[in-house]
C-alpha cells in the first residue's frame, strides 16, 4: 500500500524487452537500501525489484500493466516518480493508493496560477467507480491530489511549486499521458451500489 506521496524521481536508464515483457533499470539514490522482492510504485504503478547493481535497480513490467498505464510509453532519459511501500506506523500524509493503476489520461491544459499551476486531464470514462468527485482524492502518476472542476471525462487539479520541482509534473505537457488510479473507497461504494440495484 502507498500514499501518494512521492519520494523522489528516478531516471530510467535502460530498458530491455522481453517477449511481452519489459524491463526497466532506473536509476536512484537509495538502490542499494533495496532487496529483491521488494515493491514500489512508478508512476503509480507498483512492480517488484528484480536487480539491484550499484546505484541502479531493475523491475519487469508484463503486458497487462503495460497496455493499462504509460510505462510502455518511456523512454531512456525520463523520469519516472518513485513511492516505497508505506510502513504500518506510517503517517497517511495522501490518502489510499493502492499502487494498481486503472487507466490512462491525457493533459489537455496547463495553465500557470502565478507561482502554482492548474491541469487538466481528460479520459475515457468507463464506469465502476472510475469517476472523480469535486474534493475527493485521484493519484495522477502517484500523486496524491484533490480534484477540482470535476466532470464526467475530465478533472483538473493544482500543483504547488514543491510537487512541481519534486515529481515528474516538471516534464507533463500538453498531451502527455498519465496514470490514473481512482479512489479506492469510491471503486467500492460503486460495486455495491451495482450488486443491489
Amino acid at each position: 500500500m502507498f500514499s501518494g506521496i512521492v519520494e523522489r524521481t528516478a531516471e530510467v536508464v535502460g530498458i530491455r524487452t522481453d517477449r511481452q515483457n519489459k524491463d526497466f533499470t532506473l536509476r536512484a539514490d537509495f538502490a542499494q537500501e533495496l532487496k529483491i522482492d521488494q515493491s514500489i510504485a512508478h508512476n503509480g504503478v507498483c512492480l517488484t525489484v528484480v536487480g539491484i547493481e550499484g546505484d541502479t535497480y531493475t523491475v519487469t513490467a508484463m503486458k497487462e500493466t503495460l497496455d493499462r498505464s504509460n510505462l510502455g510509453l518511456l523512454k531512456v532519459g525520463d523520469l519516472v516518480n518513485l513511492e516505497r511501500s508505506m510502513k504500518p506506523d506510517a503517517l497517511l500524509d495522501g490518502h489510499i493508493v493502492q499502487g494498481h493503476v486503472d487507466q490512462t489520461a491525457r493533459c489537455t491544459a496547463k495553465e500557470d496560477a502565478d507561482g502554482s499551476w492548474y491541469f487538466t486531464f481528460e479520459y475515457e470514462p468507463q464506469g465502476g467507480g472510475l469517476c472523480t468527485v469535486e474534493k475527493g482524492s485521484v493519484a495522477v502518476n502517484g500523486v496524491s491530489l484533490t480534484v477540482c472542476d470535476s466532470k464526467a471525462g475530465s478533472f483538473r487539479v493544482a500543483i504547488i511549486p514543491y510537487t512541481m520541482e519534486h515529481t515528474n509534473f516538471c516534464r507533463l505537457e500538453t498531451g502527455s499521458v498519465v496514470n490514473l488510479e481512482f479512489d479506492i473507497v469510491g471503486k467500492y461504494i460503486a460495486r455495491l451500489m451495482e450488486q443491489y440495484r
